[in-house]
């Protein structure tokens, strides 16, 4: 079996987070004419406590993934080797693997269930990078193939804590355009359109750290207007436990209400806008403040 895994990197990297969110929140007070959102308390305090619980769960759950993948690892019979050849590969692979994560979890009500808190904030600055799921659990097939291609699982958990560490730094508004860099990575600006509920950005820009990919499967937009962040109909709570678990509620409720199991499966399954036609429900659908990024929202 494969060895044990390694120290999250993340938390490792607590302090600069702190430090990087003080300079940001000195940039953005000084520059308070220009319109940037900024930081509120309520805000920035449920994104640092979505930030401890995901850490918390993750301590346990990093391992079980690992887990997993070490299980798949000596299965397979492929080995990718540790060079640097290899760690090229797994760089590109796993920045593809977290692209078809991430749109599916836009797609797919399920999935968005847990993702939908990291897009809860109606502000856009360092503090809303750490607001995390309580339910990673939804993410971990789609790193699955790396496993079986031959990857070793201290590299697939490696380069998924730099990934989640490179998209720290790109929550804020205080950075403009890049210039040329912004056809190849992920940046700031390719990042605000895809936290914003503007009806043109809306599931957009899915990358981790290249863009590269949003351009090939046509999913890129430019930032061409000013974002409004949020959800495109907001929480209007800042209850952690609600953040967390607020639309695996929504679905149950619907679930429960629906009266057959092809719309009950369209509850679960279909994207988060999705609504079915009056005569498929036994009572009017529950309000529903944690819709999705889809068109029918």
């Amino acid at each position: 079996m494969a060895h044990a895994p390694p120290i999250d990197l993340t938390l490792y990297a607590i302090p600069a987070f702190i430090l990087l969110m003080a300079v940001e929140l000195i940039y953005l007070v000084r520059h308070r004419e220009s319109g940037l959102l900024g930081y509120t308390v309520r805000d920035s305090a449920a994104s640092l406590s979505m930030g401890l619980g995901y850490s918390a769960i993750a301590l346990v759950w990093k391992g079980v993934a690992f887990a997993f993948y070490s299980v798949l690892y000596e299965l397979t019979p492929l080995r990718m080797g540790t060079g640097p050849v290899a760690w090229v590969a797994i760089f590109l692979a796993d920045d593809l693997c977290y692209y078809w994560f991430h749109r599916i979890h836009h797609e797919c009500r399920f999935f968005w269930a847990s993702h939908v808190v990291h897009h809860s904030s109606e502000r856009y600055n360092l503090s809303t990078a750490l607001r995390q799921t309580w339910t990673p659990m939804t993410g971990l097939l789609f790193w699955a193939p790396l496993a079986l291609l031959g990857f070793h699982p201290v590299m697939i958990v490696l380069q998924q804590a730099i990934s989640l560490l490179y998209q720290f730094w790109i929550h804020t508004e205080a950075i403009g355009r890049m210039g040329p860099l912004e056809w190849v990575l992920n940046t700031p600006s390719h990042h605000r359109v895809h936290h914003g509920s503007n009806a043109r950005y809306l599931d957009r820009n899915y990358a981790g750290i290249l863009i590269i990919w949003d351009r090939l499967f046509g999913t890129f937009q430019q930032e061409d207007e000013r974002p409004v962040y949020g959800l495109t109909h907001n929480l209007r709570t800042y209850n952690p436990v609600r953040i967390a678990f607020h639309e695996f509620a929504a679905i149950a409720r619907d679930v429960r209400r629906a009266s057959s199991w092809r719309t009950r499966l369209g509850h679960v399954f279909r994207g988060p806008g999705w609504t079915p036609s009056p005569e498929d429900t036994r009572a009017p659908l529950s309000p529903r403040a944690d819709c999705g990024p889809g068109p029918s929202c």
